[in-house]
């Protein structure tokens, strides 16, 4: 449908609320705390959830195991407004966090089956936006051409970048420009990510391609073209809170800022296009100040947030 060199796409106009689709399989992380021994997350959760709670009208093709295809956060997502179609998954993304000198190390329980570019419905692939959450290799190149060459789209690459194997911690591969990588429009990835090593990011994104790196409590990098150059922001959190669980923080920066894109794209490229950063900033702050699924920032959250950072 779709030509993986296309990713220049304006946002195109919509009447009433904007519309997202966002695409990944959930994982189950184990939580000794929850009576189930785990909790869902990934990127398609909180940002499925984040976007619904920013008033986008949202659609989540959501791959799940047996065991997270039951999960009582898939009915938040529901309730939140969130139109969720489940593809079973023989496995599942399975993950415990371990920190070790409070250094967060993640170990693999289970690997993910790919999410085929098959089970998206039929009348969800008209989609005009789109956000490719992996969160372990489960979405393959056929994603790049499985949309509309209008449809603009946003990456988390870090899920891309995992090397899993049961039993043994999650080891970082090096950067690599996949067709996925090419067909973004805007990408996110931490720097925790980036430690795989690989070509310097320049020699990996186009250069009408935005690139967001996150850093936890040290803020976040937005890469951007300008007048046929880039040039670089530093935002920091807004405002820094002590972390209680950073779970999530990455994937509520990111479905903030497309909320926010999404309902004022005249900002992008602008000289107030720091407004956009600035509440994906504020949503990430917020989200790790609480430890579960089901807290992440709503608009009020939001508002909040930043108007006490400007008080």
């Amino acid at each position: 449908m779709g030509d993986s060199s296309i990713g220049t796409a304006e946002l195109p106009a919509r009447p009433g609320r904007p519309e997202l689709l966002v695409v990944g399989a959930a994982s189950r992380d184990i939580d000794a705390t929850d009576a189930r021994g785990w909790r869902l997350g990934g990127t398609v959760s909180y940002a499925a959830l984040t976007c619904a709670r920013l008033g986008l009208r949202v659609r989540a093709l959501i791959g799940a195991d047996e065991q997270a295809a039951t999960a009582d956060e898939l009915d938040d997502l529901r309730a939140a407004g969130v139109d969720v179609c489940v593809v079973p998954l023989a496995s599942g993304p399975v993950f415990e966090n371990r920190h070790v000198d409070k250094v967060r190390v993640q170990h693999v329980h289970a690997v993910s089956d790919a999410l085929p570019a098959a089970a998206l419905p039929v009348e969800w692939r008209a989609s005009s936006a789109v956000l490719l959450g992996p969160v372990a290799g489960e979405l393959r190149d056929e994603w790049a051409t499985a949309l509309p060459n209008d449809c603009f789209a946003a990456l988390a690459w870090q899920g891309l970048l995992r090397e899993l194997v049961p039993g043994g911690p999650v080891e970082m591969q090096p950067l690599t420009a996949t067709p996925i990588v090419r067909r973004a429009n805007v990408i996110f990835v931490s720097a925790e990510d980036v430690a795989g090593g690989g070509p310097p990011l320049s020699d990996l994104i186009r250069d009408d391609q935005e690139l967001f790196v996150t850093h936890g409590d040290k803020g976040a990098l937005h890469f951007r073209p300008a007048a046929g150059a880039r040039r670089v922001r530093f935002m920091p959190p807004l405002p820094p809170r002590p972390a209680i669980d950073t779970t999530g923080a990455g994937d509520v920066f990111l479905a903030a800022y497309l909320a926010a894109r999404l309902v004022a794209p005249q900002l992008a490229g602008t000289a107030d296009d720091w407004r956009l950063d600035a509440i994906a900033a504020a949503a990430a702050s917020l989200n790790v100040a609480v430890s579960s699924l089901r807290d992440v920032p709503g608009v009020r959250d939001l508002c909040e947030a930043l108007l006490t950072r400007q008080a």
